[in-house]
């Protein structure tokens, strides 16, 4: 990352999905990006793409390599440079029964949260360093209601945890004049779904979630990214440890 003075906003896990159509909306808001992914190739093609929109960056870190979290950490910790905007967006999706989950994929959640965690506490300092800034992160109706077609008992308490996390930043860091917020989307079509469903499949499977949704469709990273781009803006000025649904009317009531 190199010095300016114009403040940016930082995605993680910004090269797909929800995270990169959040930097398109901060992007058409002329507010420089860079973009957090872990594929150097699906990295690259998603700053070109994002280009088009306004001036964005990459940085590759696998963030269950603890170096590659160190070395974000570290360009973070360049106070020189305002993060005022963040978005936790990286995460991992692979149902399983609770009685069938192994100690390594359990890890494979809490690894995740360990790396957004301390990841979240270099951008607040940074933010503080600087004036202040809105956190957004990235939760799950899983987080609040078990699905049984989808077990979900390891993925759910991390994003339970997010949510928490949420909460107590939210408090903590007010009087640096920092925001932290959260989104808790239902099911939205987006690559997470290819850890478990064949990519050829991926469309016919999740329509048949649609009738699931009190507003008759599954999400489009699109409708996230909208409220995320919300919370982020001083539109949202007053709003703070809050984590909304985004999740067309499922915590409201379910179809089926």
């Amino acid at each position: 990352m190199q010095p300016a003075t114009q403040p940016i906003a930082l995605i993680v896990g910004g090269s797909s999905g929800i995270g990169r159509a959040a930097a398109k909306l901060l992007l058409e808001r002329t507010i420089p990006t860079v973009i957090v992914g872990n594929r150097s190739d699906k990295l690259d093609q998603a700053r070109s793409q994002l280009a088009s929109y306004g001036p964005v960056e990459s940085f590759q870190a696998n963030l269950y390599e603890p170096q590659d979290v160190q070395r974000l950490i570290a360009s973070i910790g360049n106070h020189s440079r305002h993060i005022k905007y963040l978005v936790n967006a990286a995460g991992y999706f692979k149902p399983t029964p609770f009685l069938d989950h192994t100690g390594e994929d359990y890890d494979t959640y809490l690894n995740l949260n360990r790396a957004l965690f301390f990841i979240s506490q270099a951008v607040a300092k940074n933010m503080a360093a600087n004036g202040g800034g809105s956190i957004v992160h990235i939760g799950s109706m899983w987080a609040k209601q078990a699905i049984k077609a989808t077990p979900s008992s390891a993925y759910s308490m991390a994003k339970a945890g997010l949510h928490a996390l949420t909460q107590h930043m939210a408090m903590e860091l007010a009087a640096h004049k920092i925001r932290v917020n959260a989104v808790s989307p239902a099911v939205v079509k987006t690559p997470i779904y290819g850890a478990f469903i064949d990519p050829h499949q991926i469309d016919a499977t999740l329509a048949t979630f649609d009738s699931f949704h009190p507003i008759g469709r599954i999400g489009t990273a699109e409708d996230v990214a909208q409220t995320i781009d919300f919370l982020l803006s001083d539109n949202a000025q007053w709003v703070t440890g809050a984590v909304w649904d985004v999740d067309g009317g499922v915590m409201a009531g379910r179809n089926s």
